[in-house]
């Protein structure tokens, strides 16, 4: 399956919620994105991780390979009265000097990295006792729930995709970090509901890889009035809450004595 994200630039910025004040809270009280920490932002798609740590007072770079995300996150970084600096850019090529960051990030993307290649730009841009966060922001398919009909709708629409009943929990990944020289990794998680209505439901999903950023126009097309008509019947509450998972694994890069 090819994902283009750039495709659903428009649905991303308007429909798709970032995560919520209490991720932010959770990195403050570790002490990450403090005031004045220089932060490096992979995959930003529209910028809701940066921005949130901008907002708090870090200075931050961000980086995507899907130019048009960017355009909305900068229109969006705007409106908010903050600025970020974005360069197109891969996670596995990392256009920075060494030790430059206090703190590298990535939300709801490390799944799509080469995170070998990743993990070691990660750990060479960083300063020495810098930080690494993994973070996701996931949906959750309880059975019976608008997220498992949904799934179920996107898997008949694009057989080609493949994420469909995921926990929000990536425990595998630890391994790969350690294996790369991160220390003291953290993981920790809590569940938090978000409010969709109907309208910004089918554009969140439009906005998602199985849809807008792998099918054609038309499929599209099919799918969303398919979309509305299930919740139109199957779940008539407008809106709906929608449960999601937010899960953060921290680590550290060490010192040289460590």
């Amino acid at each position: 399956m090819t994902v283009d994200f750039g495709k659903t630039a428009h649905d991303y910025s308007k429909h798709r919620s970032g995560f919520p004040d209490e991720f932010f809270w959770e990195l403050q009280s570790d002490g990450i994105g403090a005031p004045g920490q220089r932060v490096l932002d992979l995959a930003t798609g529209t910028g809701t991780v940066a921005r949130g740590l901008a907002l708090r007072g870090a200075r931050v770079d961000a980086i995507d390979i899907a130019v048009p995300l960017m355009e909305q996150a900068a229109a969006l970084d705007q409106s908010a009265g903050v600025k970020i600096r974005y360069l197109q850019a891969r996670a596995e090529n990392l256009p920075y000097a060494s030790e430059q960051f206090d703190v590298v990030c990535a939300g709801q993307s490390w799944h799509w990295f080469d995170r070998a290649v990743a993990a070691e730009e990660a750990m060479r841009v960083l300063k020495p006792g810098g930080r690494l966060v993994i973070a996701h922001f996931d949906w959750l398919p309880i059975q019976g729930s608008v997220v498992a009909a949904t799934e179920a709708l996107i898997q008949k629409h694009n057989p080609a995709w493949t994420m469909a009943g995921a926990t929000g929990f990536y425990p595998a990944w630890c391994e790969n970090l350690l294996l790369k020289g991160f220390m003291n990794l953290r993981t920790r998680s809590f569940d938090s509901a978000v409010s969709y209505s109907h309208e910004r439901w089918r554009g969140r999903i439009r906005a998602s890889a199985g849809v807008s950023a792998s099918l054609s126009a038309e499929a599209v097309e099919n799918f969303d009035r398919e979309l509305e008509r299930v919740l139109s019947e199957r779940f008539p509450a407008d809106p709906q809450n929608i449960l999601h998972r937010v899960w953060i694994l921290t680590c550290v890069k060490p010192y040289a004595a460590d």
